[in-house]
């Protein structure tokens, strides 16, 4: 079980990694005043309450290299837990 949740989140950092790359910035919408059909229509409003945020050029680097350890370290984790039951197993 804990394997497939390593791998899970090391392959959302490495999505989120890549998707970094290819966008210059990024708008979140206050949820308070944002509704379905303003984010939907594109000549509509936007909420007046929106952030912006633009990643450093360092960020996607960083979560992509996360997440490729992250899924790394989950692949060679069965090894590591049979090696030490059988150890433990052993004494």
């Amino acid at each position: 079980m804990w394997r497939s949740v390593f791998i899970a989140l090391g392959l959302m950092a490495i999505i989120i990694g890549l998707e970094c790359l290819f966008i210059e910035s990024a708008s979140f919408y206050s949820p308070t005043e944002a509704e379905a059909s303003s984010l939907v229509n594109p000549i509509g409003e936007p909420a007046s309450d929106t952030r912006e945020w633009r990643p450093q050029e360092w960020f996607p680097w960083l979560i992509l290299s996360a997440g490729a350890i992250t899924v790394l370290y989950a692949f060679t984790l069965p090894k590591r837990i049979r090696s030490v039951m059988g150890r433990l197993l052993a004494q």
